[in-house]
């Protein structure tokens, strides 16, 4: 009963005239941010998140939930008729939609992808409501030692499943996790990385690391690729909606896409890309229409986009619990956090109960309003397909330089945000992911401090994180996560046939 008086309490804030509007805001901002090319969640709420500053806590975080649902519902758009996920999970919707979109049947693809992420968005929201409280209890139980091994496994399953490579995902994290050790050390009050100057005493800032690693390093991306020719987008023909025999094939796969990817999404190692690529996988395989693969089969849309949108809204659970983000999607929320002088954790729902409460609310009036208005303005979202590429690209220098110096009112951040900028398109360039050195970044200096607070309560002795059961058990499914994909494509390599010999 606690749970639903809470969540009644957190509707009457929600529902405020203030709160609806930004939540509406939140939700258009989203979504047009989101249909853009290659900007994806992530993105679209780095972009945003300087311009949420003049709003109260309870009201960012209302129009953070919309932009939230926004941009994915964002992304699936373009993965449809464009053929560009906006993030790794995006991948198996472009497998399937695409190809629809290219027979003529863009409208059953999108309308697909829409419903099947209110269902999956609605049932992972009732899911994470009576959830999340649970958690926090048990969350409240947990020593530095465990503490520092969850986070040791979030690092190592973001590291090993971002990319081909776990070499690069680690190059990557560590680079990160170099990145947050700037500024003073919070024990002994010494500089670290500073090189003198006082700028970054106080470490580099999370605005300009976000903003720079997504946006302006998207806006890079663009204007590098601008000789490129562009890939026209299909358009949507006939009528935007399902016919029964899609609702027939279509409903069977949003409710396993929630069961893979809600589960998934709320572990402390959790993401997106597991489930979706499972759903795929499953869908595959239990298809009456397994000729259709790969040619458009709904199955293929429905299936993943469920999973995708559940285990978004899953990664909200170890984030709300633990202060653990397993995606870079909920690296920018805990970024978010982090400005309004808010720690996910624990202890949240004790301190904050007004603003958790009212968050999660503000899920459920997220969903019904992307379906209420994305699915009659498709064709508008559509039309920004079309906007010219020179044009998005100063659009997104600007609101990135502007939004980074509004907060700052100091070039010298600007400079870092253009710095970071640089650097992600480099990563990008060179295939090295950008989600572990973000995690990394945020998540490191938290993880630096419950390893010293475990070798405190333990007066040194580092055996401490492998002589408390549950902190070894953490550390050995961290170990096996690091290893096991590297055996596996060891063994893939193996087992390809060998490319044929080249005749003299």
């Amino acid at each position: 009963m606690d749970v639903l008086g809470n969540l009644l309490d957190g509707f009457g804030h929600a529902l405020s005239l203030q709160n609806l509007l930004l939540a509406v805001l939140g939700v258009t901002i989203g979504t047009l941010v989101g249909v853009l090319p290659g900007l994806g969640p992530a993105t679209t709420i780095a972009l945003l998140l300087p311009l949420t500053f003049v709003f109260e806590p309870v009201g960012a975080f209302v129009m953070f939930a919309g932009i939230y649902y926004g941009g994915m519902y964002g992304g699936s758009t373009t993965a449809i008729l464009l053929n560009i996920p906006g993030e790794t999970a995006s991948i198996p919707t472009t497998m399937e939609g695409y190809p629809m979109a290219r027979r003529g049947r863009a409208g059953a693809a999108l309308a697909t992808a829409a419903i099947g992420s209110f269902v999956a968005g609605t049932i992972s929201t009732v899911v994470i409501t009576f959830l999340a409280p649970g958690m926090s209890n048990i969350a409240k139980l947990i020593q530095p030692a465990e503490y520092f091994s969850i986070m040791v496994l979030a690092f190592v399953t973001v590291t090993s499943l971002m990319g081909d490579s776990i070499v690069r995902g680690l190059s990557s994290l560590l680079l990160g996790l170099t990145i947050g050790m700037v500024g003073i050390d919070q024990m002994t009050g010494q500089p670290r990385f500073a090189f003198g100057l006082p700028e970054l005493y106080e470490g580099l800032s999370v605005v300009a690391l976000a903003v720079g690693l997504f946006a302006v390093a998207e806006a890079v991306s663009t204007a590098a690729s601008r000789h490129r020719p562009q890939q026209a987008p299909v358009t949507v023909e006939g009528r935007i909606g399902m016919t029964r025999d899609d609702w027939r094939r279509s409903w069977k796969p949003w409710l396993r896409g929630t069961a893979f990817g809600l589960p998934i999404g709320s572990l402390p190692a959790g993401g997106a890309e597991l489930p979706t690529f499972l759903s795929y996988n499953v869908e595959k395989r239990l298809s009456r229409h397994k000729e259709e693969f790969g040619q458009g089969a709904i199955e293929g849309v429905a299936g993943p986009e469920a999973a995708n949108n559940a285990a978004f809204s899953g990664v909200l659970v170890p984030l709300l619990t633990l202060g653990i983000p397993t995606s870079a999607t909920a690296s920018m929320l805990l970024i978010a956090f982090q400005i309004y002088d808010v720690q996910p954790g624990p202890r949240l729902f004790d301190q904050q109960p007004v603003l958790v409460w009212t968050l999660i609310a503000s899920l459920y009036l997220g969903n019904v309003m992307l379906l209420v208005l994305n699915l009659p303005l498709i064709r508008v979202w559509v039309k920004l397909l079309s906007v010219p590429t020179a044009l998005l690209t100063a659009a997104i220098l600007t609101f990135a330089t502007l939004g980074v110096y509004s907060i700052s009112q100091s070039v010298f951040e600007v400079l870092i945000a253009y710095g970071f900028g640089l650097l992600g398109w480099v990563l990008h360039r060179a295939r090295y992911p950008v989600a572990p050195l973000i995690l990394g970044a945020v998540l490191g200096p938290l993880m630096e401090v419950q390893f010293r607070r475990a070798l405190a309560f333990s007066e040194g002795d580092p055996s401490v994180f492998v002589t408390r059961p549950v902190s070894l058990a953490i550390l050995l499914v961290a170990a096996a996560c690091l290893i096991g994909p590297a055996i596996v494509r060891g063994r893939a390599r193996a087992s390809a046939p060998p490319p044929p010999a080249e005749t003299p």
